[in-house]
């Protein structure tokens, strides 16, 4: 299954600059968020007219999609900690809640296993990969 980074590569340099600014992709998280005017001297345009078009195209709404996705999987695992924790209190509706949450991701798990299931060396080829990514800012 293809995640955010791995689709934002298969775009133009300044789409995926776009993309990573409005949305706050930065893994440098101490150095503040560029303003607009700054992005556009960054890219070297002097309006956000392209971008804005760009917004309407199905290839931005799927890159929005493999990002809200990953955006859930966060919000799964804030809201599991919740319920474990009302759970381990006591509280009914949480204790079947929390069983059914167990149940989806064993299965989510299961499926994530297969994907990582391959040989050492796909992993080392992976791993090089990922961290030639990173440097998006």
């Amino acid at each position: 299954m293809m995640n955010i980074y791995d689709a934002l590569q298969g775009i133009t340099l300044k789409k995926r600059l776009y993309f990573t600014w409005k949305h706050d992709i930065r893994f440098k998280r101490d150095i503040e968020k560029k303003s607009e005017e700054d992005f556009l001297k960054e890219v070297q345009l002097k309006t956000m007219d392209g971008f804005i078009k760009w917004e309407k195209t199905s290839e931005y709404k799927q890159l929005l999609m493999l990002l809200l996705d990953s955006k859930v999987s966060n919000d799964f695992e804030d809201i599991y900690n919740i319920v474990s924790k009302q759970a381990k209190e006591g509280d009914e509706k949480s204790i079947r809640l929390f069983i059914t949450l167990q149940k989806e991701i064993q299965a989510y798990a299961k499926v994530a296993s297969k994907q990582f299931d391959t040989t050492p060396s796909k992993h080392v080829n992976d791993e090089s990969e990922e961290e030639d990514d990173l440097d998006l800012d």
